[in-house]
């Protein structure tokens, strides 16, 4: 049975429509020109994936309160935040299918509304007294800029180990999705065991999810051909990490002197995909994923049955097995 968003957040769509209007609200500014682009980017806004997380995560521990609605509009300013960021600096000129907000407004403008998005999180937390929430935001902020140092570090020399790629992506992209789910926890929880066992769940998904990720880059696309893109950004991932430990130094060779320097030649990064696929990098980066999913349900396991529990099962589900 195909999983869909709409099924999914049916236990919340009160609270996810309630929250839609706060965070409108979280985003306005009397700089004309800010407005407009805060406007543009909540009308443009993704699935909300991390707002889901962080109502279902309330509801595994409690019942859902003003502080939580806090909880999810900080941690979507501060994931809108890290993506504007993020585009300058992949120099990216879309998202979501529409122009990015570097590709219109320009670097400058983008950075700057970044910086406000970050402020705007700060403020609010303090204005609603909410520093646990503070503390566990402000320390992924600096787990994921660590991570992308990181990533860019090894990026250059292209010697990226398994356990080093993992690290990476717990702090890149993990990091948010555990945090999204300690967060909407602890509004309704004050167990310190009940909320790390919410956030390393939010953690093994935020790391199934990315993994996820990294196999859309060898699958073929709607137009019949791989992506290729984290190839052609140097981006180690870990079908490539795997596929490189694998091949003899011959092969080893040719494709890190592609990566490094023919990333842009089609054909060259097309026989890097095939390699990596008759390797076995696909099958291996999928068992993982696999793997990090069932640790995820394992600890879901661990609490009681409600609406909110089958939801959130779902959404893992749904993390593995989205099209995009």
């Amino acid at each position: 049975m195909e999983l869909k968003l709409d099924n999914i957040k049916r236990p919340i769509d009160k609270e996810l429509d309630e929250f839609e209007t706060r965070f409108r609200e979280s985003m306005r500014s009397n700089a004309p020109l800010l407005d407009r682009i805060t406007h543009y980017i909540v009308t443009r806004k993704g699935k909300q994936m991390r707002p889901m997380f962080v109502f279902l995560s309330a509801k595994l521990c409690g019942e859902i309160n003003e502080a939580t609605y806090t909880a999810a509009s900080l941690v979507e300013l501060l994931h809108t935040a890290t993506l504007v960021h993020d585009d300058v600096v992949d120099d990216s000129y879309q998202r979501r299918g529409f122009f990015s907000i570097n590709a219109l407004w320009k670097n400058k403008i983008a950075v700057l509304v970044g910086d406000y998005l970050l402020a705007r999180g700060l403020l609010l937390s303090v204005e609603n007294n909410q520093y646990q929430l503070l503390q566990i935001l402000s320390n992924t902020l600096r787990e994921m800029s660590e991570g992308e140092l990181l990533q860019l570090e090894k990026a250059r020399r292209l010697d990226i180990k398994e356990e080093i790629y993992f690290e990476i992506i717990r702090q890149k992209t993990a990091s948010l999705i555990a945090s999204a789910c300690a967060c909407g926890a602890s509004t309704t929880t004050k167990s310190e065991a009940l909320l790390e066992n919410v956030r390393l769940m939010g953690e093994k998904i935020g790391v199934a999810f990315q993994l996820k990720d990294d196999l859309f880059d060898y699958e073929e696309a709607e137009i019949g051909k791989p992506r290729g893109i984290d190839i052609k950004e140097r981006k180690m991932t870990l079908p490539l990490i795997y596929t490189l430990n694998k091949v003899d130094h011959s092969a080893k060779r040719k494709i890190i002197n592609i990566i490094k320097n023919e990333n842009q030649d089609t054909e060259k990064v097309r026989w890097i995909i095939e390699t990596v696929r008759q390797n076995g990098g696909m099958e291996y980066a999928y068992q993982k994923m696999i793997a990090y999913k069932d640790e995820a349900l394992k600890i879901l396991n661990g609490f009681e049955n409600s609406e909110a529990k089958t939801s959130v099962a779902q959404l893992i589900e749904f993390t593995i097995s989205r099209k995009i």
